[in-house]
């Protein structure tokens, strides 16, 4: 609940760029790895709404693929897709399959997802700074890179600036070219080769604010999330008024 606006306002933009690109095909098939939710979904679907009346898209058809090990989280996103997305006029047909799986307890040749069959995995906010989780998460992505995505697929990652940064002992900086060789040495655990990259920030800078001085600017220059904030104060006891904010690098890439 925290999170989830943020998360699809990232990805939202990141089907956005691809889009942009032209690598979206009319027929995808998408598997998304640690789903939550189901956000990457939602993003897609808001994305391609949103755009009908600028662009000319055609009919959408999205096999979506849930990778994730609570099953309430499936759950609860499946019954809102279809209250607040299925209840909409929408160029988007979606047809969802859950895989309820802890990837660390995945095994290659038990797992029941199809071979050769996605044109983009996703993996958002699902990478871990502990040494040995980060070699055995990235050990079981590597497989169903392999096993699982066409030749001509993509892999679509989120991830934190903080959190990418400092896996490599590196402070960010306004200095792309030590940015790109953190994104390559990224890329090389996962067996990937980059395709591009963006890094998406509210406030147009690589370097971070100062607490106090990020709150001001949050306040008075970035949207407020009207309807949730009220939630998270009744529920999680916040005390401040959420805004949409982006810290993430997205970053395309193929095996």
């Amino acid at each position: 609940m925290k999170y989830f606006l943020e998360n699809v306002y990232c990805i939202y933009l990141a089907w956005f760029l691809i889009y942009q690109e032209a690598l979206l095909p009319s027929k995808v098939n998408i598997l998304d790895i640690a789903a939550g939710p189901g956000t990457v979904a939602y993003g897609l679907a808001l994305f391609l709404q949103s755009s009908s009346g600028f662009f000319d898209i055609l009919q959408m058809h999205i096999s979506y693929y849930s990778l994730e090990k609570q099953d309430a989280f499936q759950f609860r996103g499946l019954q809102f897709w279809r209250r607040y997305i299925e209840s909409r006029l929408t160029v988007v047909n979606a047809y969802f399959r859950f895989v309820t799986t802890d990837i660390f307890n995945w095994k290659t040749q038990s797992n029941n997802l199809p071979k050769d069959f996605f044109d983009f995995i996703v993996i958002s906010h699902c990478f871990f700074a502990d040494p040995v989780k980060r070699v055995e998460a990235n050990n079981t992505y590597k497989q169903i890179f392999v096993s699982s995505l066409k030749n001509s697929g993509y892999v679509l990652l989120i991830v934190q600036d903080k959190k990418l940064f400092k896996v490599y002992d590196v402070h960010q900086v306004e200095n792309q070219e030590q940015e790109e060789n953190v994104v390559h040495k990224f890329l090389a655990e996962l067996g990937l080769e980059l395709v591009w990259y963006k890094y998406l920030t509210s406030t147009g800078s690589r370097t971070s604010l100062p607490v106090a001085e990020f709150a001001k600017f949050a306040k008075e220059k970035l949207p407020k999330q009207l309807y949730i904030s009220p939630i998270l104060q009744q529920y999680l006891g916040q005390k401040h008024q959420s805004h949409y904010i982006l810290d993430d690098y997205v970053i395309l890439a193929r095996k």
